[in-house]
């Protein structure tokens, strides 16, 4: 976790100052390959039947998972029920009468989109 080291600059690490170094561009790429991978782990271990999902639906749960956690993503009961069931509309339309639906706009739009159709948005 970041904290700030003794001349009060944010670090991370082992001694990495973001505010005067930063990270480059690989290095945030390694970061979110990761985050990414440990989003599929979690998603795959709760909800096993996830990995029955077409690759644009699964890519949806992936991309939820990675923006809310995995614990967030256990309280959608009933969208994960439907999309269990393959009822893909309902499940979509349960997903964005949520609070995080309003809370990321544009990107809850894409991932219900690519629930409800099945298709890259």
């Amino acid at each position: 976790k970041p904290y700030f080291c003794t001349a009060g600059k944010c670090t991370i690490g082992v001694g990495r100052n973001l505010d005067d170094v930063g990270i480059t561009e690989s290095e945030a790429e390694l970061l979110l390959e990761h985050d990414i991978q440990n989003a599929v782990t979690q998603l795959t271990r709760r909800f096993a039947w996830t990995k029955d999902l077409d690759e644009v639906r699964f890519a949806a749960l992936i991309n939820f998972t990675f923006n809310v956690g995995i614990g967030t993503v256990a309280k959608f009961v009933n969208a994960m029920a439907l999309l269990k069931e393959g009822n893909y509309d309902m499940a979509a339309d349960e997903f964005l009468k949520s609070r995080w639906a309003k809370q990321v706009g544009q990107r809850a739009v894409e991932v219900t989109e690519q629930i409800r159709t099945g298709e890259w948005q």
